[in-house]
């Protein structure tokens, strides 16, 4: 029987006391994992991210800050990791530990896929997340009466189901939703990795400062990121590249057009620098100013971004 809490992320992190992660955030930072999984496995990324938001608190719960388990997976039998104890339906129950939020993720997918109880889920329309709610409770996934209400709720009130949609399309899907939405982003935001990196906000898009040492593949591991995304967020060819302390990392795809309309560069800029300055796509600079890849810019030109 397992407890908990209504959700109320974007990051595998620990949250300080001042800001909780928003599901907003959670979502933001776990659909990739959830596609993932749903391209792997076959469960409907709407229902993993669903049952994230639920059992983690949106990425809250001490389990999720304290073990990263967001799924509240306790050891079992065949569970030979390391473990988190705390007092659940009895006092000092064992809950699964992992290395990283990603491999909870994973081990979600296999402890359905794995499992006869969950069996018949497999037989359900990959989109059919109504189905995959009911089929969870029935083979008690969970105790609580509601729990099926309950994902049902979470998919629709944060329109999970596009990510279904877009996996089995194989391009992003769009969806409109008709009612007024919360503001989340700001300038900077009061999360911290464990080696207590801020996350913080350009153009409504996260990135942190490199400190010194750190490469793609480190911070890939300190943020649990998927392997592809810092190398290709900050247009890098190597993951082994060695950032300079206070340099920008993007953690989120950077974007078409920025809130300026215009940069004028610096000496010895270069497109990739005004992207990362902007928080715009390489691409789309080259696009709005009709130049190349391989550009060489001049000091005072000035750079369309928007």
């Amino acid at each position: 029987m397992r407890k908990f809490l209504l959700a109320a992320l974007f990051f595998p992190l620990l949250i300080s006391a001042q800001r909780r992660m928003t599901t907003a955030e959670y979502i933001e930072m776990y659909k990739e994992n959830a596609m993932t999984e749903m391209r792997k496995h076959g469960i409907p990324a709407s229902i993993t991210l669903a049952q994230g938001i639920l059992e983690s608190s949106s990425g809250n719960s001490d389990l999720a800050t304290e073990a990263r388990n967001h799924f509240g997976i306790k050891c079992k039998k065949e569970w030979t990791g390391p473990a988190f104890y705390k007092d659940d339906d009895e006092k000092n129950e064992c809950f699964r530990k992992y290395e990283s939020v990603l491999a909870s993720y994973e081990d979600h997918s296999l402890f359905l896929k794995n499992s006869q109880r969950y069996a018949s889920l497999f037989l359900l329309s990959q989109d059919d997340y109504k189905g995959w709610a009911h089929g969870l409770k029935k083979a008690g996934y969970a105790t609580n009466p509601r729990y099926a209400e309950l994902l049902i709720k979470t998919v629709e009130e944060n329109t999970l189901f596009k990510y279904d949609t877009e996996v089995l399309s194989g391009r992003p899907a769009t969806v409109v939703v008709e009612k007024k939405t919360e503001i989340t982003e700001a300038p900077e935001i009061s999360v911290f990795t464990e080696k207590e990196r801020v996350v913080r906000s350009r153009n409504r898009v996260k990135y942190v400062l490199a400190h010194d040492g750190d490469t793609p593949e480190k911070l890939t591991r300190e943020l649990d990121l998927l392997s592809w995304q810092i190398t290709k967020y900050n247009d890098l060819d190597s993951k082994s590249y060695a950032f300079k302390p206070g340099e920008v990392v993007y953690i989120q795809p950077k974007r078409k057009k920025a809130e300026e309309k215009s940069a004028t560069v610096k000496p010895g800029q270069s497109l990739r620098d005004i992207s990362q300055e902007y928080a715009v796509k390489i691409s789309s600079l080259i696009k709005l100013n009709q130049l190349s890849e391989n550009s060489v810019l001049t000091e005072g030109q000035v750079i369309k971004l928007r």
